[in-house]
């Protein structure tokens, strides 16, 4: 992904940012022209919607807006987190080429501790075990990391993705209360 100069810029944001962030934050239809309905509701042409966009992005407010596929709905069930074993003169390199590879939705850095030396964890989205396996060898065949672990979810508590500036009817001592 190409690195993009971030302008240093506080931002504090308006009760207009607020609003606009709530609106785009919220699931799109599936239709021709998804910006046009929140630019609507907004009282923005979608030109106007882009740019505002556009300038988040240039000030380091927002990173990137893709959309979210729920993988485990369209039969991605075997999500497996790969976890290697990478030296550190490595990582920086390691973690590039990783995230270069259309399997890898998530790729990340981490400490290791005496009895954990896993230091890169790369998460994939498979149909099954063996077709992770299979990802997996590929991966480690180019990366040239032999010590690696794939660890696939069992069970789902939660996932949901973060909302900026909606109401929370939840205190912090309610719901720790009411585990």
């Amino acid at each position: 992904e190409e690195k993009k100069e971030i302008k240093n810029i506080k931002f504090v944001p308006t009760e207009e940012d607020k609003e606009f962030i709530r609106e785009l934050q919220k699931d799109m239809d599936i239709v021709d022209r998804p910006f046009l309905i929140p630019a609507k509701k907004l009282g923005l042409t979608e030109s106007e919607l882009f740019d505002k966009l556009k300038y988040y992005e240039e000030i380091g407010v927002m990173r990137r807006f893709a959309a979210i596929l729920r993988h485990r709905e369209v039969g991605f069930t075997a999500n497996g987190m790969i976890v290697w074993n990478v030296p550190d003169d490595k990582i920086s390199e390691v973690g590039s080429k990783l995230g270069a590879f259309p399997q890898v939705s998530h790729c990340y850095q981490r400490p290791i501790y005496p009895d954990w030396p896993y230091s890169v964890f790369s998460m994939i989205h498979c149909k099954s075990e063996s077709e992770a396996g299979e990802v997996a060898k590929t991966i480690q065949n180019q990366i040239n990391i032999n010590d690696y672990k794939i660890l696939f979810s069992t069970r789902e508590f939660k996932k949901t993705r973060v909302e900026y500036f909606v109401e929370n009817n939840f205190t912090l001592e309610e719901t720790i209360s009411a585990s």
